[in-house]
């Protein structure tokens, strides 16, 4: 076989890649949600390649109030441009299976590296200008205060959490640029070590199990009495020693002020149980750090009530516990006991 010549393994992965962003004109790229006490359905902008989708009037009256310019699909020459772009990359895809040369294949693999750096960066940078440029004569004003959001993940915006992640659209784009780096790889092992091919099929999996259980890998975040609010009864949060959240799949988090708000919240229907995947609970000892809802020891005690009258406090430990239960009449229960779905 000729060494400059791309094997028929790697045409087939790359032809699918290639049919792949053609998909991609079809789909949201990505995605802002945006949910409050007054939208507990929330609110969703959907940025499509060639235009903007979701509740984007309704997002450019709220943002009226505090400044920020209105959104429209005429404002971006991205949405102009992106479009060909995509394209652009389908036919380079589609010229390397048919010509077939390693060198072609090496070049569309770094523009497509090159332009997915410039394309987040481009983002980054309209979420800046957007949360930073503000109208000084806006009806809320808060000083100090920007509106950025989060470029990936999760985001406090006053009475507002935003979050941000790639949509079917983005999703695809990652795995075209997985599959061109997997043929790369392997295209360089048969032709400098003269192993055995990589299987691609295989590699693939495993790097889209990392990046899942990386993109899973969400912690709690510190819980701040006096700021944050109770995202079931909607009072702010009062005493440290008590308090929960509730982490989705997605990475966002619900905080409350105690125990019996956040076993409410979970048998209310504002969270779907399958979207469920930690929930976390202040340890009432020293140092009120948060532990899992599977690791806390719980006691109810009619003696021992949150502000707004729960009766239960978790602890990461027996000992801890038992000072506290000399002290105050009560039983212990483990989460299990506690919450049932």
């Amino acid at each position: 076989m000729n060494n400059n010549q791309v094997t028929f393994t790697g045409r087939i992965l790359i032809l699918l890649g290639s049919l792949a962003l053609i998909a991609v004109l079809f789909f949201p790229l990505w995605q802002i949600q945006l949910a409050a006490p007054q939208y507990p359905e929330g609110l969703v902008l959907l940025i499509y390649p060639n235009r903007l989708g979701g509740n984007v009037d309704i997002i450019n009256g709220l943002n009226h109030y505090i400044g920020m310019k209105t959104m429209h699909t005429n404002d971006f020459i991205e949405f102009t441009v992106l479009p060909y772009i995509i394209i652009f990359f389908f036919l380079m895809l589609l010229a390397t299976v048919i010509v077939g040369k390693r060198k072609l294949l090496n070049f569309t693999f770094v523009l497509f590296l090159c332009f997915g750096i410039v394309a987040m960066i481009d983002f980054w940078k309209w979420e800046y200008n957007y949360g930073h440029n503000l109208n000084p004569e806006a009806a809320i004003i808060v000083p100090g205060m920007a509106y950025q959001p989060p470029l990936i993940g999760f985001k406090q915006l006053l009475n507002f959490g935003a979050y941000s992640i790639p949509d079917a659209g983005g999703w695809l784009f990652v795995v075209v640029g997985i599959i061109l780096l997997l043929v790369v790889i392997g295209e360089w092992k048969t032709l400098r070590k003269k192993i055995r091919i990589m299987n691609p099929a295989s590699g693939i999996m495993a790097i889209l199990l990392i990046l899942l259980t990386f993109a899973c890998n969400f912690k709690p975040e510190p819980l701040i009495t006096g700021k944050d609010h109770c995202d079931f009864c909607k009072m702010t949060l009062a005493d440290n020693r008590f308090g929960a959240e509730v982490i989705t799949r997605k990475g966002k988090i619900y905080k409350f002020d105690d125990a019996q708000c956040a076993i409410s919240f979970l048998h209310s229907s504002k969270l779907d149980p399958s979207h469920l995947k930690d929930i976390y609970f202040t340890d009432f000892s020293s140092g009120h750090s948060l532990i899992k809802s599977t690791d806390a020891l719980f006691l109810k005690s009619e003696t021992m009530r949150a502000p707004m009258g729960g009766e239960f406090s978790a602890f990461n430990n027996s000992d801890s516990l038992q000072m506290v239960l000399k002290q105050n009449n009560g039983s212990i229960l483990h989460w299990d006991e506690l919450y049932k779905p």
